[in-house]
């Protein structure tokens, strides 16, 4: 298990042993053992960042008799370090992971409310045999399990928990159709039935073999609206809890640095990194040869600002061999295609720092996505039209209205049609869906006989409820953290970087500084069709108007292209072959109609087609 995870962790490891485990033949210098009534095995990978010379896991408390293995960073560890040692504590290290020890020990599970970082631990305490997983509130950091009524197996990544061959690979068909709904499977399920994602700000105890939880500890409220502050005020609070939370994330014994992308976020944290730090940022950026994906220009005038030191490439990408590396690295299906340039800006970045900071977050805080505007456009017709003409006539139009690529899209218009038809969660998650219809056609019957009437709807409606206010915005908004952010965007970033021996932190993901923007009214967030507006106003004296007020680019590749040119033969070797792997999940017949279509030029099914190009090599990869 730990050697699966040697990518994450490449700087050393360590196990702990209770005294009725097997040892496994890990060398007596690499085991730490305690007496106790369960059998417990810890495994650990460590990536050094924070006391470079302590600090090695598992790390028990001053009796050993609480052990924890952790990945991640606790920004206030210093501070809750002197809250302990005035409780009695004894320390051995400086680093942040044997604060999570003693204030466990302290404070028990309540212990994660005081932490401010990004986590996934485990914490075995032998005093009440006691078995605690906990993972951050945003999910930035990965936690797998596996439990059955012998045991729990868990991991960072899905490859670890499957180095236990008792654990059966089957693939869970709810999964698989909610990876053809939103190109990633969003928690708790994993692509394998039996696994697990911990969902983010739970936790979970397991004492003398008695489950409790998932137990949620923390989650994000949009009822607390503040309307007595002035934009100039808001800017000003802004900026200060934006600068505090990247302060807090420069902490680190190694080198650090930021990507820039040339975007509004990336842009922002290292104009106030460069304001904290005594030597200029060191700065990646990648960009393309074809202009509609490439950004570097306005990178460059970042660098030229605030003279970063910086680092830039064309991607000149082995798609092929990415694709087989993507496939190992994500465990899961992940169609994502900003894996790629997130997966190679990750390794360019890791030849000159160990850490960097990403602005990733400030679309769904602060509303940046352009869907966020149609959503808010939908609602307000559905305002106006009568439910029986907007449910019927509405939805009929809708189901004629052609979907061809060559058609003018005005105002997206089917997808229009189609929301305003639907009720206002419905449209949002028709919206967010990626195969739509098509997704009923490409399962195998088989697939689809299994599945019987479940629906991927039922996670945005399940949201959707538990959102605490009535704000349209605010409700898609939560939304997407629970689900696009964590499973697709977090997702990416932490296996693209950890691929790559890299920690990324996010300070726009302070959870500190969400509850702030968390009660920022909606119509400074998305004012007429501007995204964004008060982060903008509040960031104008810190980038130029070029880069906050340009329309947004995202992180894409070609996708279209290459399908059509480089991953030409590899999606019929993989795919189309006779035999193929996917043949028991997916309908060939239409795949191949739908390939046709695409090489033809006449229609774009560029999405699908990489999705389901990941689904086979995945299969390849864990299933064969």
């Amino acid at each position: 298990m730990a050697n699966a995870l040697s990518h994450r962790g490449p700087d050393g490891q360590g196990f702990f042993f209770n005294s009725k485990a097997t040892h496994l033949g890990v060398p007596a210098n690499e085991l730490a053992r305690i007496e106790g009534k369960g059998n417990v095995v810890f495994g650990h990978r460590r990536l050094s960042i924070i006391d470079l010379a302590g600090g090695h896991q598992p790390l028990g408390n001053e009796d050993n008799k609480v052990w924890v293995t952790y990945n991640g960073e606790i920004y206030n560890f210093k501070g809750i370090r002197e809250q302990l040692e005035a409780l009695g504590h004894k320390f051995r290290t400086n680093c942040d992971t044997e604060v999570i020890v003693h204030a466990y020990e302290e404070w028990g599970g309540q212990c994660v409310h005081r932490f401010r970082g990004m986590f996934a631990f485990a914490i075995w305490d032998s005093r009440n045999d006691t078995l605690f997983l906990a993972r951050d509130r945003l999910g930035i950091k990965p936690l797998y399990y596996y439990q059955d009524a012998e045991k729990i197996v868990f991991a960072s990544e899905i490859k670890a928990i499957l180095a236990d061959r008792r654990i059966v690979r089957q693939v869970n068909e709810e999964a698989l159709c909610d990876y053809f709904t939103f190109l990633y499977i969003p928690a708790p399920k994993s692509i394998f039935h039996g696994i697990k994602k911990l969902p983010a700000g739970h936790h979970l105890t397991i004492r003398n073999g008695t489950t409790s939880g998932p137990e949620k500890y923390w989650d994000l409220s949009f009822a607390q609206v503040n309307t007595s502050l002035s934009e100039s005020e808001w800017c000003e609070r802004i900026i200060e809890k934006l600068r505090e939370s990247i302060k807090i994330r420069l902490v680190s014994d190694v080198p650090l640095g930021a990507f820039l992308s040339g975007g509004i976020d990336s842009s922002a944290v290292v104009a106030l990194m460069s304001a904290l730090m005594a030597n200029p940022v060191k700065t990646s950026s990648i960009g393309f040869r074809d202009s509609k994906f490439n950004e570097l220009e306005y990178a460059s005038q970042i660098v030229d600002r605030y003279h970063t030191d910086h680092y830039q490439q064309i991607m000149e990408a082995d798609a092929v061999g990415l694709v087989e590396d993507l496939a190992w690295y994500y465990d899961e299906p992940f169609a994502d295609s900003s894996a790629i340039p997130t997966y190679l800006v990750s390794r360019m970045t890791r030849e000159r720092v160990t850490v960097a900071l990403s602005g990733d977050g400030g679309d769904e805080n602060f509303a940046g996505y352009r869907r966020y505007y149609f959503d808010r456009l939908e609602n307000r017709l559905r305002g106006i039209i009568p439910d029986f003409f907007r449910t019927t006539v509405i939805g009929m139009m809708a189901r004629v209205y052609p979907k061809a690529d060559w058609l003018p899209q005005v105002f997206r218009a089917k997808t229009l049609l189609s929301n305003v038809a639907m009720s206002p969660m419905e449209g949002y998650f028709n919206s967010m869906t990626w195969f739509g219809e098509d997704k009923k056609r490409i399962l195998s019957e088989e697939v689809q006989t299994t599945l019987q009437k479940y629906s991927s709807f039922g996670l945005f409606d399940h949201y959707g409820t538990l959102c605490d206010t009535e704000d349209p915005l605010a409700r898609v908004q939560y939304t997407d953290i629970k689900t696009y952010l964590v499973d697709d965007i977090l997702t990416k970033v932490d296996r693209a970087s950890m691929a790559n021996s890299l920690e990324v932190r996010v300070p726009l993901l302070d959870h500190e500084f969400m509850e702030l923007v968390a009660s920022i009214p909606s119509g400074l967030k998305l004012r007429r069709r501007d995204g964004k507006y008060i982060l903008k106003k509040s960031l104008e004296p810190y980038l130029p108007g070029e880069i906050l007020y340009r329309k947004k680019m995202g992180f894409s590749i070609p996708l279209a292209t290459w399908l059509r040119n480089d991953l030409k033969e590899l999606f019929e070797d993989t795919v189309l072959a006779e035999n193929s792997k996917s043949d028991s999940y997916i309908d060939i017949l239409y795949v191949r109609d739908m390939w046709k279509q695409h090489q033809s030029g006449l229609s774009d099914h560029a999405a699908e087609l990489w999705a389901i190009l990941v689904f086979s090599k995945w299969i390849e990869k864990f299933l064969c």
